[in-house]
């Protein structure tokens, strides 16, 4: 059960000083109100040897089988299903950037996950106009949960100086941790296009170009954020898992095409209408045919699909690729 369920549909900030204060560590009105199956989660967490105590005393309990090593693997895969997942952003760093005509500040944004070791970290990079354009978006759609953030404003002079850039930094790192903590602008699409959208145009950029090692260097760092981001709509990340798919076929890495094809026909199961589906399993069918894999039942999918649908153009895989992101 999403845990932000429990919230009214739009819920107003508390306090006009709350971007300068707000702290990931804290605990939040959300984790306050967990229903009671995910405080029963955190007590085993908390007190495994009770819990596995009680479970001693049950007559067909699995734990009492288990060495003392499965039993510690058992709790770390508790841990990790109960720990909320949450992102964290930083700013530890900032470059400028002179052009013929322009100047500007760049500022390196790093994300991680907490709750959890996080090896995969996710770097970008943004201008002081970005984070400006997302802050107009955002006033937009959501007038009413924005109305008490605040923004650094853009000042006449000195605005390459280390003060005014130390306290930018402070200030879009606690902007962007309060836009995060709610649920509505986290899941916007104008929140998640600032923080994916640039690294995907490039990206699509390269593959359209035939650039697919470049292409798949920043698809493959890419994704990771995006799955983040969209764990409640896994759909949406299918564009990039098969623009992925497609960088490793035309590299030859059979193997790999395949194994994110599979990753990302499984968001598609329920989903057989979806504009990527067929592409993807004629694809997958190809690739398991070179690979020497079962591919009856992916041309059983495709045979049933195609039973039941008018008979129309189909793009192929690549085709659909090269069409994102072109505006």
């Amino acid at each position: 059960m999403d845990q932000d369920s429990h919230r009214s549909e739009r819920e107003p900030l508390e306090a006009t000083g709350r971007i300068s204060t707000f702290s990931t560590t804290s605990p939040s009105d959300e984790e306050q109100n967990q229903p009671k199956a995910e405080i029963s989660c955190q007590v085993r967490k908390e007190n495994p040897e009770k819990v596995d105590l009680q479970d001693s005393n049950a007559s067909q309990s699995p734990n009492s089988l288990m060495t003392t090593k499965e039993l510690q693997e058992y709790w770390r895969n508790e841990k990790r299903q109960c720990r909320q997942v949450k992102l964290l952003f930083e700013i530890p760093s900032t470059r400028i950037v002179e052009h013929h005509l322009s100047k500007y500040v760049m500022y390196k944004i790093i994300i991680l996950q907490t709750g959890s070791f996080d090896s995969n970290k996710s770097v970008i990079e943004r201008r002081y106009s970005d984070f400006e354009k997302l802050h107009r978006n955002l006033l937009e759609e959501f007038s009413e949960e924005m109305e008490d953030v605040t923004f650094p404003k853009k000042t006449l002079t000195g605005n390459f100086t280390e003060e005014i850039i130390n306290e930018r930094k402070l200030a879009f790192k606690d902007y962007l941790r309060l836009l995060y903590s709610m649920k509505y602008i986290r899941r916007s699409k104008k929140f998640i296009d600032f923080l994916t959208r640039p690294e995907l145009r490039e990206a699509y950029g390269c593959l359209r170009g035939g650039q697919y090692t470049r292409a798949l260097e920043i698809l493959s760092e890419v994704i990771g954020l995006q799955e983040r981001l969209t764990r409640g709509n896994p759909v949406s990340i299918v564009p990039t898992l098969c623009a992925i798919v497609v960088c490793h076929k035309d590299l030859e890495n059979h193997a790999s095409a395949f194994e994110y094809g599979e990753k990302a026909l499984s968001h598609l199961q329920v989903h057989t209408s979806h504009r990527y589906y067929i592409p993807l399993l004629e694809t997958m069918i190809a690739l398991a045919y070179e690979l020497g894999k079962d591919f009856l039942s992916l041309q059983e999918k495709l045979e049933e699909w195609k039973a039941k649908k008018d008979p129309v153009r189909v793009f192929t895989l690549k085709e659909l690729a090269v069409r994102e992101y072109v505006q």
